[in-house]
């Protein structure tokens, strides 16, 4: 309710606003781990990205599957919901039948509020919440609640442009996992560092992802290379390959990401 509140709020006080005129500041958004909207959306921007990716683990094969509409509801304010998708098979290493159940992982729902656009110093920053209803797994259904946990996400941004194309951008915030049928809570914090190449005259761009995690289980970090190749004015693809670094049960990764901007004028 006070969310809804925020934002009946928010919204009243800018709708005032010439959005033509509406200062932003363009800057790389990483791929895997994106954003909720551009940072300094303007009212009335939207996009559609459906993304497939295929991750090699010790034992099985993952397939992961995502479906996420955004959309700026007022400016700078974003909102999104998505909805992935994991199957998982049996790979060649495997001595023993251990994949995970196929599983619709949940409903995410969030916002973005970028708060400060800076174009003399080409900075912008947003604050944003991320909440995740996970869902129990498809076998499991039957003799379980459909519902499994909840997980709650506070995350900061920070980007920069360096010079004319290089960009650099961070996304931080911890994770908080509590699960239905217990009063445990789980916890993690991430930490996730991006630099760009935006190409001149353009909206292709090569970079590097960072993703970092710390928990009680250690610290991980997957390195993520990837390319923006836009195909039409409002279709992009996103390339990423997935390269761990200290993770026992982790392979290379790979993931596509289709980003379709429904009334996008170049």
């Amino acid at each position: 309710m006070a969310f809804f509140c925020f934002l009946a709020l928010f919204n009243q006080a800018v709708a005032k606003q010439d959005t033509t005129k509406l200062i932003k500041v363009e800057h790389a958004e990483p791929l895997y781990i994106d954003l909720i909207r551009d940072l300094g959306a303007r009212k009335g921007e939207k996009e559609w990205n459906v993304g497939l990716g295929i991750q090699d683990n010790l034992n099985y094969d993952e397939i992961e599957l995502l479906v996420e509409y955004e959309w700026a509801v007022a400016n700078r304010l974003g909102l999104e919901i998505e909805v992935p998708v994991s199957l998982y098979s049996k790979n060649s290493k495997a001595s023993v039948d251990k994949q995970p159940s196929h599983a619709v992982e949940g409903i995410k729902t969030a916002f973005q509020w970028t708060f400060l656009v800076n174009p003399k110093l080409r900075t912008s920053m947003a604050f944003g919440y991320i909440n995740e209803i996970k869902f129990t797994d498809l076998n499991a259904i039957a003799t379980n609640n459909i519902f499994a946990g909840n997980n709650f996400n506070p995350f900061l941004v920070i980007a920069k442009r360096i010079g004319a194309h290089y960009h650099s951008l961070v996304y931080t915030g911890p994770q908080f996992y509590k699960s239905f049928g217990n009063k445990n809570w789980e916890s993690s914090y991430d930490i996730n560092t991006n630099f760009h190449y935006m190409i001149p005259s353009s909206r292709n761009f090569i970079g590097l992802e960072l993703n970092k995690t710390f928990s009680n289980e250690g610290f991980d970090i997957m390195l993520r290379p990837q390319m923006r190749v836009s195909i039409a004015d409002n279709l992009i693809v996103g390339i990423v390959s997935g390269i761990p670094v200290n993770r026992e049960n982790k392979r290379f990764q790979s993931f596509l990401r289709l980003i379709y901007e429904p009334g996008h004028k170049h």
